[in-house]
């Protein structure tokens, strides 16, 4: 009988055959493999509603997938409570807290920053925070820089990304992306990103995962992808966003108009934030932590 499992090492991720539904009996998700590698910082790729933000939460255990379906570091993120996953999605960014007369420092206290002094310090320094804003008085993009600072501070194993830098000014995007590939450089941990804005990410992905459709396209290591053989473009950025310009172009074609009879009615479409899917289960309760 084998022992248990380390949790102290980068988790790989391990997708097979998922499928889910969302409560009124929609495809969200169908028939999904994936093999990430521990360490691995992955970029997850595709149009509005393809899915990517049902997958990102069935991989953070905050709904329940089928059995066996999903491994992250050999346990189930539901069923086994695994530990050091960090997921940072809209009901995150949409906390009313953030917007409130409160000082930063008392945010970054209440989530653990004395506990954790020096990354408090450098994910301050990185993302260029004033320790003496308050938070009604900042801007929208400020405000985003205290918010992952703050979702940050603790160190994570896994690190589950919903489109969250949508508000960063280019530098502090630059410096806020090299901070999370010296993480996986440094420390046993492992990224998902999705997000549509690929400026300057040509060098950060290790792993490219195209969806569409709730289904999973293409995926592999950068290698994989011909992203060198554009040479329409100079830059390694924009041969990267040509592929996944293609990529999308391809999709909108299978799928057609939303509006049309004939489009193909299979993803989230913003879903994911609702209930419950079925997931072949129903309503989840996961199983209390011990800690």
């Amino acid at each position: 009988m084998s022992g248990p499992i380390d949790q102290t090492l980068a988790p790989g991720i391990e997708v097979t055959k998922l499928s889910y539904s969302f409560p009124d009996s929609s495809v969200g998700l169908r028939d999904i493999i994936l093999s990430l590698p521990p360490s691995s910082r992955t970029l997850l790729i595709g149009a509005n509603g393809a899915g990517k933000t049902t997958l990102l939460r069935l991989l953070s255990g905050k709904r329940l997938a089928p059995s066996g379906t999903i491994s992250v570091g050999g346990l189930d993120p539901f069923k086994d409570g695994l530990e050091g996953v960090t997921y940072l999605g809209l009901e995150w960014v949409l906390n009313p807290i953030v917007r409130t007369d409160i000082g930063v420092q008392e945010l970054l206290r209440s989530v653990g920053g004395d506990h954790y002094p020096e990354r408090r310090d450098e994910l301050v320094e990185v993302l260029d925070i004033d320790l003496e804003w308050r938070m009604h008085a900042v801007s929208d993009g400020e405000r985003r820089r205290v918010q992952l600072a703050m979702g940050l501070i603790r160190p994570w194993r896994i690190l589950l990304l919903d489109e969250i830098t949508v508000d960063l000014d280019l530098l502090s995007r630059s410096n806020f992306l090299g901070f999370l590939k010296q993480e996986t450089e440094k420390r046993q941990c492992t990224i998902v990103y999705a997000t549509h804005i690929l400026d300057n990410l040509a060098e950060w992905p290790t792993h490219l995962v195209h969806m569409s459709l709730g289904k999973v396209k293409e995926w592999g290591s950068m290698e994989t992808f011909d992203v060198q053989g554009k040479r329409e473009y100079d830059s390694g950025n924009s041969r990267l966003g040509m592929l996944v310009l293609g990529w999308l172009k391809d999709d909108l074609q299978e799928r057609g108009p939303r509006n049309s009879k004939q489009a193909v009615k299979v993803g989230s479409e913003g879903k994911s934030y609702a209930a419950a899917g079925t997931g072949g289960y129903g309503s989840e309760v996961a199983k209390p932590r011990t800690f």
